[in-house]
């Protein structure tokens, strides 16, 4: 369900706000997306200006730079850490800074999938 995030109708002091315009389609959102491991899927949102955004919903490639500088595709296993929630890493969600397990060996997100559209990641040691 989508949620509005505009000005509420009540001030701090309990007093009524009598808003000079109405909703804006920019002050919707929908409910919080987590990028998981899976077949490729990505939503494409409209922002404000007409601008777009694309959203990972899914995915289970991911593009790898090594040390030399080299980039190649590495398929998704599983998440071994997730620094901004534990629960993340037992529900298998891709954020930016998680460690996942894949065929090229461990590696760090380094894109943020919600806002990028797309995994990209360093390997780690």
């Amino acid at each position: 369900m989508a949620q509005w995030h505009g000005i509420s109708k009540r001030k701090a002091t309990g007093g009524r706000r009598v808003p000079a315009r109405g909703k804006r389609s920019t002050e919707i959102s929908s409910e919080k997306q987590f990028a998981l491991i899976g077949d490729p899927k990505r939503k494409i949102y409209r922002t404000t200006g007409g601008n777009v955004l694309v959203r990972v919903l899914s995915d289970n490639k991911c593009n790898v730079n090594d040390k030399n500088g080299k980039t190649s595709v590495a398929t998704i296993n599983t998440v071994i850490a997730n620094d901004a929630n534990p629960n993340y890493i037992r529900r298998n969600i891709l954020t930016k800074g998680a460690v996942v397990e894949t065929d090229k060996g461990n590696v760090k997100i380094t894109s943020r999938p919600g806002h990028d559209g797309i995994l990209n990641g360093v390997i780690v040691e």
